[in-house]
């Protein structure tokens, strides 16, 4: 320190100090305090009893400082956001300029090289001006006095509630004899235990400048744009100049430059008298026009570079973050204070890709209906949030404009506010998983014709649905459905009526501890559904619940729960671990692979209804799209081996049929597809996947059995044969046949069919009215062939068709029949000759007969 006083300091001086302030104190401070009234014994004694009982000392602890939060571009940390309850960056000795320095000890503290932490000098002067002025016009409060009374100000105002901080922060700053006491004493340990230069330093970062603006680094860059190590004489004196009094001479606004100039040029003035600095410093710095170049302060997420939503969930977990402390009250109250370094698992290149596409193809400004999207990418294996975009602009405090919110749709209640959204057909995954883990195959059939299911007849063993009704399953655009239709066909078309089929042989229960198994739960904490139509998806959910669930399938089946935090680093530097990897087995490997062989078809089939979010870069995805009714939330799910993207599109609140809205880039239906296919481009560009494993050839085959030909058998012929082979058979409906009556006509499925055991086949029984098959009877002359049909028993009206021939030869003969010859039919059914005529309609000569 340049021009540094060394005079007897140190423990010598805070012996004086102690000693004589514990003799002075009811006397002295009595007297600055409450100089008009007569100083008594008893007030001399009530001062130094309380001096005596207070703690020997304060810790000049480390203050509340920035929080950061950084991602990775390039697979490099880049800061994003700065997150703080007190703007403060707390800086080492030789960060500090010299002029800040010695401006401190010019400004506030003349002496403080010279005594040991009590200035009794000062208190002598103070108190006999104040008695001669017959009020308290001097404070005699040294440099270490003032730092005490910051520190007791910065632990009021850490105290956890705000009645609680209302209390220490009075008691830190009322004028009373008792505080001037407590600062005293204080002071005196604090100059015992560290030296002259830890307390100034202490006081340089604990000093507020204005606002929410505290210690010399963070005033430095706020109103100069510089690091404190660069600070001039003209702005070192210029920020000590703020700290007496911090609202009446800060530099956030003009108003106060005037004071500020006038407590500076006293400042250099004392530091020139004390040989701080040479006269044309002086000269110069005195010169020198009070000129601010503003840096304000930002923080919290609403200044993240990028990634804002992100950044507030990131600090939605802070309760959560194990290294910040061991209970909740803890980590919340060690972030207050700040200095963490936070690595989060954010990809900025794919962020920039999905919050533009999300942005393009939802616009934030449409007004029609309340339009929101968002998108969440993790990394299989890991759990790692690589992107998380939504069409909203991040504002904290959620104000009017309809364009930005600080609902954070992406994640849970919890964790940003939202209640997540009904997921529609992409919740068909856990069903399918359900039927592949109970030996099931994707090629097995069911009967998917849309019908009416009376619920109580579905198992569920945590539940019953007794007394719920029927429930009529539809199936999109209104289709009825097939009798036959394989679960590769059905997951691959989005077939609702086939999938509640394969829901009636499974336990309701199980398909929802499947999907609980894979982390999906409802967005708003309630209890994940397990009624029937919760197959299609009625439970609202986050798409980062979906995100992770996909990036299970993608992993072998094995689900690791979704982690933003990668590491922390504390202010001292040492590096802490962020959230655990938490990994757990959930389909085995063999399921996860027949699940995403039938989900890659819904993207890369022929008729798959994923097929238009398909990249088309050679990288195999699996994939699942969701409709809700009305397509008021419209869904795209989807995973290579590496990483899965879920997108959200849909109503925020209301019903909008979003296929009944046109946006920028076409129907407001269709956004979820070119969304996912341009951040899955990107994402398969930067982390190369490879294509899935098959499926066992059981998951394939399943159950399955062939349907007999049992035809033209007894029904129960038939239903002996059916039932052996774990079918369920029942009687259908009679038709005509060329078997005798009674007999089974045909099974739907028919003959040959694979379908799963349990699966129902109904039988047509024949009524034998197909009794008679129609001749050949071209070539025959009119009447001979009505009498071949009388002969053969054919007893229904003939009726005779004359169509004109020219060749008379051929006069009066049958050309067809109808119905024509070798057609079953009934003995009794009416018929029609078509008859060579010479006049059409009319017959030809009787003779030509």
């Amino acid at each position: 320190m340049s021009a540094q006083i060394s005079k007897p300091g140190g423990f010598l001086g805070a012996l004086l100090g102690l000693l004589g302030l514990s003799v002075l104190a009811g006397l002295l401070v009595t007297a600055m305090v409450a100089p008009a009234l007569a100083v008594t014994g008893a007030a001399a004694k009530s001062g130094i009893d309380l001096f005596e009982n207070l703690p020997d000392y304060i810790e000049l602890d480390a203050q509340s400082q920035k929080n950061t939060i950084l991602a990775y571009q390039g697979g490099q940390p880049v800061e994003i956001a700065e997150v703080f309850y007190q703007n403060r960056e707390e800086i080492s000795w030789d960060e500090v300029s010299q002029f800040a320095k010695d401006a401190l000890v010019a400004g506030e503290d003349r002496r403080f090289y010279e005594h040991g932490g009590v200035d009794m000098a000062s208190i002598i002067r103070a108190a006999v001006g104040n008695a001669a002025a017959g009020e308290t016009t001097s404070g005699a409060s040294t440099l270490t006095m003032q730092l005490v009374k910051n520190i007791l100000v910065m632990e009021a105002l850490n105290e956890p509630t705000e009645a609680k901080r209302k209390e220490a922060l009075a008691k830190a700053t009322e004028s009373s004899f008792d505080r001037k006491i407590k600062e005293a004493k204080y002071a005196i340990g604090l100059e015992k235990r560290y030296t002259k230069d830890e307390i100034l330093l202490g006081y340089l970062n604990i000093a507020g400048f204005g606002g929410n603006t505290y210690g010399i680094q963070s005033a430095a860059q706020e109103y100069f744009s510089v690091n404190a190590s660069d600070l001039t004489l003209a702005q070192s004196a210029s920020l000590i100049a703020i700290v007496q009094t911090p609202s009446y001479r800060s530099l956030k606004t003009p108003d106060n430059y005037e004071r500020n100039q006038q407590r500076r040029d006293l400042i250099l003035n004392n530091m020139l008298d004390l040989g701080y600095v040479d006269a044309a410093q002086h000269a110069e710095a005195i010169a020198t026009p009070i000129t601010v170049v503003a840096s304000p302060p930002q923080s919290g997420c609403l200044y993240a570079t990028a990634g804002q939503f992100f950044c507030d969930y990131v600090t939605w977990l802070v309760p959560e973050l194990e290294s910040l402390g061991a209970t909740e009250d803890e980590r919340r109250a060690n972030w207050k204070k700040g200095g963490y370094t936070l690595q989060t698992t954010l990809d900025l290149d794919i962020q920039a890709v999905t919050q533009d596409r999300v942005s393009a193809e939802a616009p934030a400004t449409e007004t029609r209906f309340e339009l929101g999207a968002a998108a969440s990418s993790v990394e299989a294996g890991t759990g790692r949030i690589l992107a998380m975009a939504q069409n909203k602009i991040y504002n904290s405090a959620d104000d009017t404009d309809p364009a930005t919110t600080a609902v954070n749709y992406n994640t849970d209640r919890d964790y940003g506010g939202s209640s997540g959204f009904q997921v529609g057909s992409t919740y068909k995954i856990f069903t399918l998983a359900e039927w592949l883990k109970n030996d099931h195959g994707l090629n097995e059939t069911v009967d998917g014709r849309v019908k009416t299911y009376d619920q109580s007849t579905f198992q569920a063993s945590c539940t019953s649905f007794a007394g719920a009704g029927p429930w009529k399953v539809p199936n999109f655009g209104g289709a009825a459905g097939s009798a036959s239709t394989t679960v590769m066909r059905a997951t691959t078309a989005s077939i609702n009526s086939a999938y509640a089929a394969m829901a009636h042989k499974l336990d309701q229960c199980a398909i929802r501890d499947t999907a609980l198994s894979l982390g999906v739960h409802r967005a708003n904490n309630g209890e994940l559904q397990a009624n029937p139509a919760a197959i299609l998806g009625t439970n609202e959910i986050a798409p980062l619940s979906m995100a992770a669930a996909l990036a299970a399938i993608a992993n072998n089946g094995t689900y690791c729960a979704p982690i933003a935090v990668e590491k922390i680093t504390n202010a001292a530097g040492e590096e802490l671990p962020g959230q655990a990897v938490e990994c757990q087995q959930a389909l085995t490997p063999e399921v996860a692979a027949g699940v995403a062989h039938a989900l890659t078809a819904v993207v890369h089939g022929s008729g798959g209804t994923g097929n238009p979010a398909n990249p088309r870069d050679g990288t195999e995805i699996a994939g699942k799209t969701g409709t809700t009714d009305a397509a008021r939330h419209t869904w795209m799910v989807g995973t290579s081996t590496k990483a899965s993207l879920a997108v959200w599109v849909g109503n925020i609140v209301g019903d909008a049929n979003l296929s009944r809205y046109r946006l920028p880039n076409g129907n407001a239906n269709d956004a979820r597809y070119k969304i996912f296919r341009t951040v899955m481009q990107a994402i398969d560009a930067k982390y190369p996947a490879q294509d899935f494993p098959q499926p066992p050839r059981n998951l394939l085959s399943g159950q399955a059995a062939t349907v007999p030909d049992v035809t033209g058998q007894s029904p129960e012929q038939a239903r002996a044969l059916l039932e052996s082979l774990g079918f369920v058979a029942t009687n259908g409906a009679t038709v005509a046949s060329t078997l005798p009556a009674g007999r089974v006509a045909a099974t739907n499925p028919g003959a040959g069919a694979q379908i799963s055991r349990g699966s129902t086949v109904s039988m047509t029984i024949s009524d034998g009215s197909l009794d008679k098959t129609m001749p050949e009877l071209a070539g025959t002359k009119r009447d001979a062939a009505q009498a071949l049909l009388a002969s053969n028993g054919f007893t229904g009206a003939v009726t005779i068709n004359y169509v004109l021939t020219p060749d008379p030869a051929a006069m009066c003969m049958v050309v067809s029949s109808d119905p024509p010859a070798g057609t079953p039919m009934s003995s009794a059914s009416p018929l029609t000759l078509n008859v060579n005529s010479n006049k059409v309609g009319e017959a030809p000569p009787e003779d030509s007969c």
